[in-house]
């Protein structure tokens, strides 16, 4: 998947070239792709989507969550914006919160990597309980 010059005004032609600059771990150039996509076309669920886990790369969590409440308020069925949600939430150890997503995510489709990310939520917060 690469950008083509003659497509530079299109939503599409930025949400790809975020999604390539992510892929070569450049974020914060990225989110600025993103942002043109969005520009373009507001309502994109899957550009707030990747446009949060630019932000979520970059440690920018409460940014991302934000993009991905937007993502999921935009689709509902989207799967892998409540999947990101889940993820994000577990890392910020908000564990009813990212089982919540996570069960959104599982309903919606019924991954073996969303099913197992659920699953490492009891763990998670069992070496929470033991750190202190």
């Amino acid at each position: 998947m690469t950008c083509r010059e003659s497509d530079i005004n299109s939503s599409y032609y930025w949400q790809t070239k975020g999604c390539e600059l992510c892929a070569i771990e450049q974020y914060s150039e990225a989110i600025s792709a993103f942002d043109l996509a969005l520009s373009f076309e507001s309502n994109d669920c899957r550009t707030w989507n990747y446009r949060g886990n630019a932000l979520s790369a970059l440690h920018r969590q409460a940014e991302a969550l934000s993009c991905y409440d937007k993502a999921t308020a935009l689709s509902p069925s989207y799967h892998q914006a409540w999947f990101n949600r889940g993820l994000l939430l577990s890392e910020m150890s908000a564990y009813g919160s990212a089982i919540a997503s996570y069960d959104r995510a599982i309903k919606l489709y019924p991954d073996s990597r969303y099913l197992h990310a659920r699953a490492s939520i009891g763990i998670k917060q069992k070496l929470v309980l033991f750190a202190f």
